[in-house]
């Protein structure tokens, strides 16, 4: 009789032998391709429709899309857009620390500032930094309370474009603020526990253990705030800035071509929008080390 291994040994060949007469039959998915075809359908109908309905109006369009105004006015939105990310971020920063301060008044003082900057609309906030000398005619620099050593008037204070910033700068810093919070906090306190066990300065914590696993929280976020921005200062055409919108606005006033130019800056957005997208997945990519393989 043989051994029982020698048993177990064939029924094992056996089985596979089993297995590899069995009909290797693919998955079919017919539904998915269904959805396929609908969805090329719906692309080429509405590809078909952009080229030959005369309503955009693509003459016009190749016109105006290279136009110098237009190029300026693509310039204006992007000043508008670095600035307002560079001074809201580090604002944002230094809000975020006062929200995770150990002071209950610092944490008082962060929270407010949130709490009003995000409950107010934006063009509420750059209509008041517009008109601010409506408010306040003169400013002094002297003692609280006391003596002025130094006072002048506020109406040639802030530019339609400084109050533009302004405006941009500090609604984005209350966004910013709870983004970089959110990234600080996501970091295992654990880790932190370890580095101070393990005799590591606290400014070296931050930078080699903190920074980098809070950026990889931060980063999609961010980029999200700062795509919303750059869309989001449209709204400075209130207090007629030539930034993009406003300079298509004052084309089609003039030649009534109103589909045409707003194509023109809905393809300058898309355009810009994609390149900061890339630019985000190489920063992600790069904060991405020894996370991902």
């Amino acid at each position: 009789m043989p051994p029982s291994g020698t048993l177990v040994l064939k029924s094992t060949k056996d089985r596979q032998a089993e297995l590899a007469s069995l009909p290797v039959v693919p998955a079919r998915h017919p539904w998915r391709w269904v959805g396929v075809v609908v969805v090329l359908v719906l692309a080429a109908q509405f590809v078909h429709g952009l080229v030959t309905n005369p309503g955009w109006d693509w003459p016009t369009f190749a016109r105006y899309f290279t136009a110098e105004s237009v190029i300026r006015a693509v310039g204006t939105t992007i000043v508008l857009t670095v600035l307002g990310t560079v001074l809201g971020f580090a604002l944002g920063v230094v809000v975020a620390l006062l929200r995770m301060s150990r002071s209950p008044l610092l944490q008082a003082v962060g929270w407010t500032y949130v709490w009003a900057f995000r409950s107010i609309p934006l063009i509420v906030q750059l209509l008041f930094w517009f008109n601010i000398s409506y408010l306040y005619q003169r400013l002094s620099v002297g003692i609280p309370f006391g003596p002025e050593f130094y006072s002048f008037e506020t109406v040639q204070l802030i530019s339609p474009m400084g109050a533009a910033v302004l405006g941009l700068a500090l609604h984005q810093a209350a966004y910013a603020a709870e983004i970089v919070r959110s990234g600080v906090i996501s970091v295992e306190p654990g880790q932190l526990e370890a580095a101070a066990a393990l005799g590591i300065p606290k400014g070296r914590q931050f930078r080699r253990i903190v920074l980098p696993q809070a950026m990889r929280a931060i980063l999609p976020n961010a980029a999200n705030e700062v795509i919303s921005l750059f869309k989001g200062t449209s709204v400075v055409s209130v207090m007629a800035i030539g930034e993009l919108f406003y300079q298509v606005q004052v084309i089609y006033g003039r030649n009534a071509r109103v589909v045409a130019l707003l194509m023109v800056a809905t393809v300058w957005y898309i355009i810009l929008t994609t390149l900061l997208s890339i630019g985000q997945h190489y920063v992600e990519r790069y904060f991405a080390k020894g996370a991902r393989r």
